[in-house]
């Protein structure tokens, strides 16, 4: 056997002697002892210290009351640590192995030093999500966009290991490769663009505090209405109350404008703000024997019986002529119909009085006269909020015609027979 391997490196040996490799067969023979040595000794290193590893860190695990070990084990942090220590074991090794053989030592060098670089921003990626994992679990980072930070730091480490391994590579001073990144940053800004946009973008938001996890948004352009599940370098995601999912780009939030409800969610109430349309043609003032059927709302009987007694005292104190009801003070049905509404608001169980409530007059429009309901529910949840509402303009509506009053449609067309 050893003399077939002996015949086969005569047939490849001016090939390795014309890339300055030209050694004897029995030097590679003693080369690939050393490797397999090396290797399985390395293998040994990497059982071993894997079983203690995880060993000690289950050990700490079941002692501590903090989830982050835990994590730490369910992220395989342990496990790719134990890889790193056989690496360090190897790196130091081959240039003792292959002192004789300095085009090897310098390939098998950059290889182990490579992978070094790539385990170790591997092992900090582990941590940090399993940092983000635990946060995440205390309700006081739960809404943070703690995604975005990690990806910010993680880019930066990304950008320090590529430049580590092209130093590596290459054999150039990092402070050279630097300079010469910086001459084509141009080029780096073109094809980085969203990423570079991105990161400022999720550092303002961050910042700012502009949206958070768990904030319920609008954003009509992307047709996003709905929770904020996840906010990360690139993109905001949200699940819509069709639970349906919007993707939103992050520096999106900053060029765009959106609606955040967070403020609503923490104040004492949700806004009701809605309107009817009276039929301007049925506004009148009203005469007294429809006054007296009026006085039989208990809502507004007292403010009847005040407001007329003060009406009829101004119009005989300046010899109002009320022949015709034009002349001096009077009441409206419609003025009488928002009185009602707004004492019918301020005795409702599910509006909160110490807020905004009134019921207002808007300008005129060719489909009517608006009247505006402005108040606030203290109850916020979705469906109780839009309960409240039904329940108030369902009496509303309902009322119109005891004050003589008419709402607004467009009438509806009739079919020919």
């Amino acid at each position: 056997m050893y003399k077939i391997l002996e015949k086969i490196f005569s047939w490849f040996y001016p090939l390795f002697k014309n890339w300055g490799l030209g050694v004897s067969f029995a030097s590679y023979t003693s080369l690939f002892v050393n490797i397999l040595i090396l290797s399985i000794l390395s293998l040994f290193i990497y059982r071993f210290f894997r079983f203690l590893l995880v060993k000690i860190m289950e050990n700490i695990a079941k002692k501590t009351k903090t989830k982050f070990d835990d994590l730490l084990i369910s992220n395989k942090t342990v496990k790719y640590i134990a890889y790193l220590i056989p690496l360090l074991f190897i790196y130091k090794s081959v240039p003792i192995i292959l002192k004789s053989y300095d085009y090897w030592e310098g390939i098998f060098g950059k290889m182990v030093g490579i992978y070094i670089i790539l385990l170790v921003l591997w092992i900090i990626r582990t941590v940090f999500n399993a940092l983000k994992d635990h946060l995440k679990s205390i309700p006081k980072f739960s809404d943070k966009p703690i995604d975005s930070y990690i990806q910010v730091i993680m880019i930066i480490l990304w950008i320090m290991g590529v430049t580590a391994i092209f130093s590596e590579v290459f054999e150039i001073k990092i402070a050279k490769l630097l300079t010469t990144l910086g001459a084509i940053s141009a080029i780096i800004l073109l094809i980085f663009r969203d990423t570079i946009l991105g990161l400022v973008a999720s550092i303002q938001v961050s910042v700012n505090d502009m949206v958070r996890i768990g904030d319920w948004i609008t954003m009509e352009k992307f047709g996003a209405d709905g929770d904020v599940i996840e906010i990360n370098l690139a993109t905001v995601k949200v699940q819509n109350f069709d639970f349906t999912t919007t993707t939103i780009p992050t520096y999106s939030l900053i060029s765009e404008s959106f609606k955040n409800w967070r403020g609503m969610q923490k104040s004492d109430g949700r806004r009701i703000k809605r309107h009817i349309l009276i039929k301007s043609s049925s506004v009148r003032f009203v005469g007294n024997e429809e006054i007296n059927d009026l006085k039989k709302i208990q809502l507004i009987q007292e403010y009847i019986e005040k407001k007329k007694f003060e009406i009829d005292k101004y119009n005989l104190q300046n010899n109002i002529d009320k022949e015709l009801s034009l002349n001096g003070r009077n009441l409206t049905n419609l003025g009488l119909f928002r009185k009602y509404i707004t004492k019918y608001l301020e005795n409702h169980s599910g509006l909160n009085k110490d807020m905004y409530l009134l019921c207002r007059q808007l300008q005129s429009t060719s489909h009517g006269i608006p009247l505006e309901i402005y108040t606030f529910s203290k109850d916020k949840n979705w469906e109780n909020y839009e309960y409240i509402i039904s329940d108030i303009f369902d009496h509303i509506i309902a009322s119109v015609p005891y004050f003589g009053l008419e709402i607004f449609e467009l009438p509806s067309e009739k079919k020919h027979i």
